[in-house]
């Protein structure tokens, strides 16, 4: 089955922990996002088709929603480019 290029970048870039009350702040969620697409080579789609998608696949809240692998490390030293 094809998964969509949504499916695989929540697959890659994120994951939940369920111990946490924090939430991937929605900036920050979208900024993970065009980081995952520019590693991966992917032409990003439009804010709205992301946020359509996401609420497809993330029903209720992002609460616990958390930040991993290259696209995390991307996007960290791309939004705060003094820890390099």
């Amino acid at each position: 089955m094809a998964h969509s290029q949504f499916d695989l970048f929540l697959q890659d870039a994120t994951y939940f922990d369920q111990t946490s009350d924090s939430t991937l702040e929605r900036d920050r969620f979208y900024g993970l996002y065009m980081s995952w697409c520019f590693i991966n080579q992917h032409l990003p789609g439009t804010e709205t088709t992301f946020w359509a998608a996401m609420k497809d696949r993330l029903p209720g809240s992002r609460k616990g929603l958390r930040m991993k692998g290259a696209a995390a490390a991307d996007y960290i030293v791309s939004s705060y480019p003094e820890l390099v």
